[in-house]
C-alpha cells in the first residue's frame, strides 16, 4: 500500500463496509487531514463531495448498494463539502471492485482542479480576445456599408473607393485571424499539413518584406542578406512565407530602427543541412523572464490589447512541424534576435 503515497494524486482505499482503509499522502494533504486520521472512518466523512446542485455525490452514486454491474465513475469536478478543505475543487475518479455481486473495495483517485481552471481561463481568455479581434474591424465594415447604402448618391468615386480599400482590409484582417486560430487548432491536435517542394528561402523572405514595402513599411527600414549556395530546401512554401511573416511582423511591432534578415546554410550535428533564418531588431529587446514565456498562446508584449498573442505560438508551431528549432536572444548591437534552423527535408516521395 505504500506504493500510493508515491502517486502524485490523492488515492482514497476503503473495504467491504465502507471504511478507510488507506488514504495516500497527496490526499490527505489535498483534504487537509491526517493520514492516520482517515483510517477505520467512513469514506464519505473523510472525503465528503457535492456536486454543482449542491447534493451529496455519494448519496446520488451510492458505490456499495447501487447498480451491482458499474465497476466505476467517470472523473469529474466536484467540490469537498465540508472539512479543511471544504469548497476545494477536485477532480474525482473512483473504481469498484466486486465479489459475489458486492463492492470489497472502493479505490477513489482525486487531484485539485488548478490545471482544469487555467485551460477554463485561457479559453475565456481566448473568446474574449476573438471576440475584441473580430469586432474592431466588423465595426469598420458596418459603418462603411451603411454610408454607401444610405448615401450612394451622395458620395463621391474617391470617398467610395477609399472606403471599399477599408472594408476590403477590415475583411483581410478577420480572414488572418480565423486563420491563426485554424492554424493554432491543428498545431494544438498535431495535425498540421505540410506540402513539401523545394523552396528557395531567400527568395521567400524577399517577397514578404515586398508585401510589407507595398503596404506602406519604408524600404529603407529593412535589410535582407544571404549567404550561398544553401542546400536543396524541401519545405512547405506558404508555411515557410507565414513564419517569416509574423517574425518580421513581430519586429516591426515591438522592435525599433531596422529589420535584419539573414539567410545562410549550416550543418547541426543532429539534424544535418539545413538553413538558418535569423531576425533582428534594434528595439528594447526582450528580458530574461519573459523568453521562457514568448512562445506560448496569448502571450503579449505590453499586455492586453497588443495583438491576439498567436504569431510566435505558431512560428514555433510550423517550425517545429518541419523538423526544425527556434530561438530567441540579444544580438551585440542590441534588440532581438530570432534565430530560426530549418533541416533542408526530403522530398514527400521519398520513404
Amino acid at each position: 500500500m505504500e506504493l500510493y503515497d508515491d502517486l502524485p494524486d490523492g488515492v482514497l482505499v476503503a473495504g467491504p463496509g465502507g471504511l478507510v482503509l488507506r488514504l495516500n499522502t497527496a490526499g490527505a494533504r489535498l483534504l487537509g487531514i491526517g493520514a492516520a486520521e482517515a483510517i477505520g472512518r467512513s469514506f464519505g466523512d473523510v472525503l465528503p463531495l457535492v456536486d454543482s446542485a449542491g447534493r451529496d455525490w455519494w448519496a446520488c452514486t451510492d458505490p456499495y448498494a447501487g447498480l451491482a454491474i458499474r465497476t466505476g465513475q467517470p472523473e469529474r469536478l466536484l467540490e469537498v463539502g465540508k472539512g479543511p478543505a471544504e469548497g476545494c475543487q477536485l477532480l474525482v475518479a473512483s473504481r469498484f471492485r466486486r465479489a459475489g455481486g458486492r463492492v470489497v473495495r472502493l479505490v477513489v483517485s482525486f487531484r485539485g482542479a488548478a490545471s482544469r481552471e487555467r485551460a477554463a481561463r485561457e479559453q475565456a481568455e481566448l473568446i474574449s480576445t476573438v471576440a475584441h479581434e473580430i469586432r474592431s474591424p466588423l465595426t469598420g465594415v458596418k459603418g462603411f456599408t451603411a454610408t454607401l447604402l444610405a448615401r450612394w448618391d451622395q458620395v463621391s468615386d474617391e470617398q467610395k473607393r477609399i472606403m471599399l480599400t477599408a472594408i476590403n482590409s477590415d475583411a483581410d484582417r478577420v480572414t488572418r485571424l480565423l486563420s491563426d486560430l485554424l492554424d493554432v487548432s491543428r498545431i494544438d491536435a498535431r495535425r498540421l499539413v505540410l506540402r513539401r517542394q523545394v523552396v528557395n528561402l531567400p527568395e521567400v523572405v524577399a517577397r514578404v518584406i515586398a508585401g510589407l514595402v507595398a503596404a506602406g513599411e519604408t524600404e529603407e527600414r529593412f535589410v535582407l542578406s544571404s549567404t550561398a549556395p544553401l542546400p536543396e530546401m524541401w519545405l512547405d512554401q506558404d508555411k515557410v512565407a507565414q513564419m517569416v511573416g509574423n517574425l518580421v511582423d513581430n519586429a516591426l511591432r515591438h522592435g525599433a530602427g531596422r529589420i535584419c534578415v539573414d539567410v545562410a546554410p549550416v550543418t547541426v550535428p543532429e539534424a544535418g543541412r539545413g538553413a538558418r533564418l535569423t531576425v533582428c531588431d534594434e528595439g528594447p529587446g526582450i528580458g530574461l523572464e519573459a523568453r521562457a514565456r514568448i512562445f506560448t498562446r496569448f502571450w503579449r508584449a505590453g499586455g492586453a490589447g497588443n495583438g491576439t498573442g498567436l504569431g510566435l505560438y505558431i512560428v514555433r508551431g510550423l517550425v517545429e512541424a518541419h523538423g526544425g528549432t527556434i530561438e530567441v536572444d540579444d544580438p551585440p548591437a542590441g534588440g532581438a534576435r530570432f534565430t530560426v534552423f530549418l533541416p533542408a527535408g526530403r522530398p514527400p516521395y521519398e520513404v
